[in-house]
């Protein structure tokens, strides 16, 4: 499945993900910890470890350096 995901205001990719891949692994490419973010599917929340089932999903980070 062609699974595009945003981290917001930092970049957006597209991969080819196999069944059973979850949301937490998508974060690995973008080198961000799952304690810093949250994954979005259509504005909901979803478990880093749930199963991969939508075609856009969205990563907004929790906490920002400053």
């Amino acid at each position: 499945m062609e699974v595009t995901v945003e981290l917001v205001d930092e970049a957006t990719r597209e991969f080819d993900v196999e069944p059973g891949t979850t949301y937490g692994e998508l974060l690995a490419d973008f080198d961000v910890s799952p304690h810093e973010v949250s994954v979005l599917v259509d504005g909901r929340p979803v478990p880093e470890d749930e199963a991969v089932d939508a075609e856009h999903v969205r990563v907004v980070r929790l906490i920002k350096g400053g």
